[in-house]
C-alpha cells in the first residue's frame, strides 16, 4: 500500500504540476492575448484617426475645388456680360443717328487739331460727311472703319486713330476695374 500512496502521491504532483503550469500558461496566453487586443485597439485607432483625417481632407480639397469651380463660372459669366456690354455700348456708337456722329467727329476733330494743323479725315465708306462738315481740309473713306474718324495731317505721317471701337476699347482697358464693380458690386 506504501507503493500505491507513493504512486498517487507522484501522480497528484504531477497533476499539481500539470495544473501550474496550464494556470501559468492560461495567465501568459491572457497577458499575450490582452497586449494583442490593446495593441489592435491601439493600431485600429490609429488607422481611424487617418482615416477621419484623410476623410476630412478630402471633404476640404472637393469643397475647395467645388468652391474654385464655382468662381470659375462666376467669372466666366461675369466676362461674358462685360463683353456683351462692350459689344451693346460700341453697336450703340457706331449705329447712332448721323447728327449725333457728326457731334462726335466734329468734337473729335477739334481735340486732333491741338496735334495735327489742317488735318484730313478718314471715314467709314457708308458715312456722307463732307470736309466742311467735319471742319478739316479732306475727307477719305476706307472700307476697314466701320464708325468713328482717323484723323490724319496731309502728309500721312501724323495719324490719331479716333475710331468708335478704339476709344472705346481704351476707355474700357482703363476703366474696366469701375464698369465691373459697378455691375457686380
Amino acid at each position: 500500500m506504501a507503493l500505491q500512496n507513493v504512486t498517487q502521491e507522484i501522480i497528484k504532483s504531477a497533476q499539481d504540476k500539470a495544473a501550474a503550469i496550464r494556470a501559468e500558461a492560461d495567465a501568459e496566453i491572457a497577458m499575450i492575448n490582452a497586449d494583442a487586443e490593446a495593441k489592435i485597439t491601439e493600431m485600429k485607432d490609429k488607422e481611424d484617426k487617418k482615416l477621419k483625417e484623410a476623410i476630412e481632407r478630402l471633404n476640404r480639397q472637393e469643397l475647395s475645388s467645388a468652391e474654385l469651380e464655382s468662381k470659375k463660372i462666376v467669372l466666366a459669366k461675369k466676362k461674358e456680360i462685360l463683353s456683351e456690354v462692350f459689344e451693346s455700348t460700341l453697336a450703340g456708337l457706331e449705329n447712332a443717328p448721323s447728327d449725333v456722329k457728326l457731334a462726335h467727329y466734329k468734337a473729335m476733330v477739334e481735340v486732333a487739331k491741338k496735334i495735327i494743323e489742317n488735318p484730313k479725315a478718314i471715314i467709314a465708306e457708308n458715312e456722307s460727311f463732307s470736309a466742311s462738315d467735319l471742319g478739316v481740309i479732306s475727307v477719305e473713306k476706307d472700307s476697314r472703319i466701320v464708325a468713328g474718324i482717323i484723323v490724319q495731317s496731309e502728309d500721312g505721317q501724323v495719324e490719331v486713330d479716333m475710331q468708335y471701337s478704339t476709344l472705346l476699347q481704351s476707355v474700357w482697358d482703363r476703366e474696366i476695374k469701375s464698369v465691373s464693380d459697378i455691375l457686380f458690386g
